[in-house]
């Protein structure tokens, strides 16, 4: 994937930090959304837990309920300021590093991760890498989630190209008239085991199908 369209994807996060959230208000979606906030905290109970790319926060409060210690990151410090003015749980830190490199977390180890809305946007030649980099911060028995959007017609945002390696795109427009074109890939079970196997220490996967998200769950080995 070219730097263009990776740069164009974080200008246009940049540009709709303030109106992020109101993809969260959809009616249709609200029953899928409560079913997963009263799931989530029960995985990492007790858990010191490494969160990639929190955006705004909204899974933040749910995840890091009943955690030991939650690192909520993301590259955009104007997504972390909407965070950043939540109630959040006191075992939350917020942080700014890019999920592609893990520079900012150094030496530090975690026993979870959570990652919402992020897989669908890491290009399918990058996502093997990144999971060995995400999985090198992890401890043995980890607990990883992975949450992200199912392909509703109607409900989401129309495919309009898939590139030579198969990602798929999006065009999405914001509050002032701009469109920007947005990688968004939509996995099927069966691909997102494959990507697991192939990194080797994946165990127990566990694939969550709810009618507009999916969340994949597996432990460390």
């Amino acid at each position: 994937m070219a730097d263009d369209v990776v740069q164009g994807m974080q200008r246009y996060y940049v540009e709709r930090a303030p109106s992020y959230e109101r993809v969260y208000l959809k009616p249709e979606r609200q029953a899928d959304l409560r079913a997963i906030e009263a799931w989530l905290p029960g995985v990492f109970v007790g858990r010191s837990v490494l969160e990639v790319a929190c955006g705004t926060g909204w899974w933040t409060p749910h995840g890091a309920r009943d955690a030991r210690a939650w690192l909520a990151t993301d590259l955009s410090p104007e997504t972390l300021a909407v965070a950043r003015a939540k109630a959040l749980p006191p075992c939350v830190q917020l942080a700014t590093m890019d999920a592609y490199s893990f520079a900012q977390v150094g030496p530090q180890t975690f026993d979870g991760a959570f990652a919402g809305c992020w897989w669908s946007h890491v290009p399918l030649q990058r996502l093997p890498g990144w999971l060995d980099a995400l999985h090198a911060h992890l401890v043995p028995g980890a607990r990883v989630v992975m949450l992200d959007n199912a392909y509703v017609h109607g409900s989401s945002t129309p495919l309009t190209r898939t590139d030579e390696a198969g990602n798929t795109y999006q065009d999405r427009a914001l509050d002032d008239g701009s469109v920007h074109e947005v990688l968004k890939n939509f996995p099927t079970r069966e691909a997102a085991f494959a990507f697991l196997a192939a990194c080797g220490r994946a165990r127990e996967p566990e694939w969550i199908a709810h009618p507009h998200y999916w969340v994949l769950t597996y432990t460390l080995a």
